[in-house]
């Protein structure tokens, strides 16, 4: 079942301890958008997985992410959100991974689940039998050259 959220308001991400984020709702035009981006487009063509998971990260996160919590400069004063941070955040490896798994993978999981059909209980399929026979008799194998 598909759990829709009507209300579509912003939410909070703990990705680590002290640092929160405040993402938009993962939207079919944030996806689109952050697919469109120049950064994940001009990718090489041999680009990695790696390489083509971080790009899609931080585009969309600099499409979703609103505010931010617990994120400073070297000298330890809070820095506002930009797009320069939040590429810098998600070059720390458990932040990529926490928003990759609270924020990108949820979409990921929804569009998964629309590739696969379940089983019809009311379809022409339901309750039908094999119609060949089970094979009988000697193995035929392949003439040897």
């Amino acid at each position: 079942m598909i759990r829709l959220n009507l209300t579509a308001t912003p939410e909070w991400l703990d990705l680590a301890p002290g640092l929160r984020l405040r993402v938009g709702p993962l939207t079919t035009a944030l996806m689109v958008s952050a697919r469109a981006d120049l950064a994940v487009e001009t990718l090489p063509e041999g680009a990695t997985q790696e390489e083509m998971a971080l790009a899609m990260a931080k585009s969309v996160a600099r499409r979703a992410v609103l505010d931010w919590e617990g994120v400073g400069d070297d000298a330890g004063n809070i820095i506002p959100v930009s797009p320069e941070g939040i590429d810098a955040l998600l070059e720390i490896w458990p932040v990529f991974e926490a928003f990759q798994t609270q924020y990108v993978a949820r979409g990921l999981l929804l569009d998964a689940e629309k590739n696969v059909s379940a089983p019809s209980l009311t379809g022409p399929s339901a309750g039908a039998t094999g119609t060949a026979r089970p094979a009988q008799g000697p193995a035929l194998t392949a003439p040897e050259n």
